[in-house]
């Protein structure tokens, strides 16, 4: 599904990344953990193109990321790439519903098409009674479920996500941490998680730890 080879990365003289490697498989969910300034998010941005490596390659469903321009890496990560992050993101002015839809919407789809799939993935996540309401009428955990509605709308191959629990209390991070395994099973969906919560990592497929910018 994802390989990474030689993946270096600096910020000035800053060595930050320093030669990882990396094979996520499909349907697998692998979580990165290591102490804050290993390099763990830079990676995740890395791998998902959000930020570009100084040296080395991803791949991601045999597509070498490096070879595409600006232009072709935006629509590659917006139709194969989901992304959950520590803050949701949501925009406020927008319903559940149509903050789901957006990424769809950009990708050029039909609108009816897109929110039809939107709500049913929102009735999958518990949410289809709260679809018309907007992120200020919800719990943290339930805006935090339309995140992660939003990054399943154009079926991705896999999703990032960057510290998802870190702004959820114990219940509500357990029952995002299930809903990754739920959807897994659902739809053989793929994660890498990167996280600090001992009981999510546990609960992965496999355990990748960085420490110094390097997988050990």
């Amino acid at each position: 599904m994802l390989t990474a080879t030689n993946i270096q990365k600096y910020y000035g003289h800053l060595w930050v990344l320093k030669g990882v490697e990396l094979t996520i498989r499909q349907g697998e969910i692998a979580s990165i953990v290591g102490p804050s300034g290993s390099g763990k998010s830079t990676l995740l941005h890395i791998l998902g193109t959000l930020d570009h490596p100084d040296e080395g390659q991803v791949s991601i469903n045999g597509q070498q990321i490096n070879f595409l321009n600006d232009k072709q890496v935006a629509a590659f990560r917006n139709r194969h790439i989901g992304f959950v992050f520590q803050f949701h993101h949501l925009l406020p002015e927008f319903t559940a519903l149509e903050n789901v839809c957006i990424p769809g919407w950009m990708a050029g789809r039909k609108k009816k098409e897109v929110a039809e799939q939107a709500l049913s993935l929102l009735q999958t996540l518990g949410l289809g009674e709260r679809a018309e309401n907007k992120p200020g009428a919800l719990s943290g955990g339930e805006q935090q479920r339309v995140a992660v509605a939003r990054s399943l709308i154009n079926n991705p191959d896999i999703i990032f996500a960057d510290e998802p629990t870190g702004n959820l209390d114990s219940a509500n991070a357990r029952e995002l941490h299930q809903l990754f395994f739920d959807l897994r099973k659902q739809f053989n969906q793929t994660f890498l998680i990167v996280t600090h919560n001992e009981e999510l990592a546990q609960m992965s497929d496999r355990i990748l730890h960085m420490k110094d910018g390097k997988i050990v």
